[in-house]
């Protein structure tokens, strides 16, 4: 269970525990260094195994990027650098761009060169806040 709250994309507060306020306040800061966008390390090596699981850790690599403002600037300065630095490894033919929409969301690109250089986009995410009833 521990290793489990550890490597949550947002940290749990222990309610059952009993813990502090001031304890919990201090755990609610993300720490980059303790989060793994992955469990192993991950070479993604054609456009179909990029189309299949890039989905799944940009979508994590985004959630945390809401709660961490530094793994955030990290991802926006370097997409596929901050990838690499978490075990996430791409082919040379991909690019990974960030974008922010209108409405200051951050949204993640990916595209495939093609040859002559053209650029063809292979999918997008961008993480939205839904609320229901």
């Amino acid at each position: 269970m521990k290793n489990e709250l550890k490597n949550a994309l947002v940290p749990a507060v222990r309610r059952l525990t009993g813990a502090s306020a001031k304890s919990v306040a201090s755990s609610q800061q993300p720490k980059s260094g303790d989060f793994q966008l992955v469990r192993q390390q991950v070479h993604l090596q054609d456009t179909k195994k990029v189309e299949k699981h890039l989905p799944d850790i940009l979508g994590r690599a985004l959630a945390r990027g809401w709660i961490d403002k530094d793994f955030r600037a990290a991802l926006t300065r370097s997409p596929k650098q901050l990838l690499a630095d978490y075990g996430v490894f791409l082919p040379d033919n991909i690019a990974v761009r960030t974008e922010t929409t209108q409405n200051q969301r951050q949204r993640i690109v990916v595209y495939e060169t093609q040859p002559g250089g053209r650029l063809r986009r292979l999918l997008y995410l961008q993480l939205v806040m839904m609320a229901g009833k």
